[in-house]
């Protein structure tokens, strides 16, 4: 078994006044040789808007991106005609393909938005792009572990060309939950959203990430109440 952490406090930074965000991996001008990705994971962002602000139209192609908005209303739109809202408690993604442009903006004028922004490598390069969002049911993940994307279209997940997997969990204190890999050439990335979590014997808190590989399980116990996790299970692309 493979285990890398990541406490919560070296994570990269960027602060532009408007936006806030902390970069698990390497992105913009944050470099860090041995934190490019994991597997296919490539990006998480923990963002954080000020109100009525965001990222106006920028470019993207051959990369799955998911957004997970935590808290606020978060605004899109696309170059595929696309304009939605995305909200706590949904997921949105994108698969860039041949190339997309968007903009994503916080609609309120009087609240900050806070958002993940992930990047997974496809398995697929130059598909046609799309786009989807769903609004999870919230009771799904109480003391489980909720699907909320997969490697193939779902009625209650969202999907992407990748053989991946992520799951939100909102745990009661001492609450166990085993998750079996679906692959032995996988690994699972877990980041706290918040509480403090015994991951196979590793003590984490709110924004730390672990990199889990080369085993077919692993345990999460919450150790505070109503402890949330996302858990992201990957290939590691022959690592």
């Amino acid at each position: 078994m493979n285990t890398i952490i990541h406490k919560a406090e070296t994570r990269g930074k960027a602060d532009f006044g408007w936006l806030k965000s902390f970069h698990t991996f390497s992105f913009g001008s944050y470099h860090n040789p041995e934190r490019v990705h994991f597997g296919a994971l490539r990006v998480l962002n923990d963002d954080t808007v000020a109100a009525a602000m965001g990222f106006g139209k920028h470019p993207h192609d051959n990369m799955e991106i998911i957004s997970i908005p935590l808290e606020g209303d978060l605004e899109h739109q696309d170059s595929m005609g696309n304009t939605a809202v995305i909200k706590q408690g949904d997921i949105q993604v994108m698969s860039a393909g041949t190339g997309i442009f968007h903009s994503e903006y916080n609609r309120n004028k009087d609240k900050q938005t806070k958002f993940l922004q992930i990047w997974v490598f496809p398995n697929q390069r130059n598909v046609e792009p799309r786009y989807d969002q769903k609004t999870l049911n919230l009771s799904e993940r109480q003391n489980k572990l909720q699907l909320v994307l997969s490697g193939e279209p779902s009625a209650d997940a969202v999907w992407i060309y990748q053989d991946a997997r992520f799951y939100l969990g909102k745990f009661d204190k001492d609450f166990n939950a085993l998750h079996t890999l679906k692959s032995n050439s996988h690994g699972v990335y877990a980041f706290i959203l918040s509480g403090d979590w015994n991951i196979n014997g590793n003590i984490l808190t709110s924004r730390d990430g672990i990199g889990i590989s080369q085993t077919s399980e692993i345990s999460v116990t919450a150790l505070s109440d109503q402890a949330e996790i996302l858990l992201m299970e990957l290939p590691m692309l022959n690592e």
